[in-house]
């Protein structure tokens, strides 16, 4: 009998042994899953914000053709020109609804990121007591600047004073 002991805990420590390794093999593979599974989702992410990136910069493209079309219908309207007026409304804010937005620079300090200054005037500040304010503030805008979907698709052109 007391071979079949021996037997028998010999059968049992392998047997346990085995469990042992496999329940160890079982855990390295789940983590290897997990890891892929999470490195995947990851690529979903990054490709999705790449894919949308891409087609903002697609439709930025087209509406920046379109902006010469917004700057015609911009001088008409200031050469007195009345029935261009709900055809560029209408361009203007199909556009703003995809996510286009006119920079309002009159009367904000100047900005080059946003603007490009092609004429520029001396301030009229010449008390010389060195109190006076040295920023140089947009007083006209020659061409109106867009942004698309938060970034500069045109910088304005204007005019600066200071």
């Amino acid at each position: 009998m007391t071979d079949e002991k021996a037997e028998m805990s010999s059968d049992e420590l392998s047997i346990d042994a085995l469990v042992e390794q496999l329940t160890k093999e079982r855990d390295e593979f789940k983590d290897i899953a997990l890891r892929v599974q999470a490195e995947f989702e990851n690529y979903r992410k990054r490709s999705a914000t790449q894919l949308v990136d891409e087609s903002n910069r697609n439709v930025g493209r087209i509406v920046e053709s379109l902006l010469s079309t917004l700057d015609a219908c911009e001088a008409a309207i200031a050469h007195g020109a009345t029935d261009i007026e709900p055809i560029y409304g209408s361009l203007l804010t199909e556009l703003q609804k995809q996510g286009l937005e006119a920079l309002n620079l009159v009367d904000t300090v100047f900005d080059p990121s946003v603007a490009d200054a092609v004429v520029h005037e001396p301030s009229d500040d010449v008390a010389g007591d060195g109190a006076s304010n040295n920023e140089t503030r947009v007083v006209e805008v020659l061409r109106t600047g867009y942004l698309w979907k938060g970034r500069v698709l045109r910088a304005a052109m204007v005019k600066v004073k200071g």
